[in-house]
């Protein structure tokens, strides 16, 4: 279930919050004049939160160059990406 509160628990009971999202990685949601406003979280669970967002994203895009025959041999691959190694080194 959901925790809600109301924006003014953002201002009086900060430190309650807080500890909260640290210590049960779970979102607080703050409204405002009775209605969804805000969703707070600690920086641990979003930087998790994002990190599974951009790996969702990569393999999805992963599996579109799959689908459409976009890929490489591994040994190719491999020769391009030491190729590009060894121009940065330069």
């Amino acid at each position: 279930m959901p925790t809600i509160r109301p924006s003014s628990d953002l201002r009086n009971n900060y430190n309650e919050i807080s500890k909260f999202c640290h210590e049960n990685s779970e979102a607080v949601y703050i409204t405002k004049n009775g209605k969804g406003d805000l969703a707070v979280v600690s920086i641990e669970t979003f930087e998790k939160l994002v990190g599974k967002y951009e790996l969702r994203k990569l393999l999805t895009e992963g599996l579109e160059d799959i689908k459409n025959q976009r890929t490489v041999p591994i040994d190719e691959a491999f020769t391009e990406i030491r190729k590009g190694l060894s121009h940065e080194k330069l």
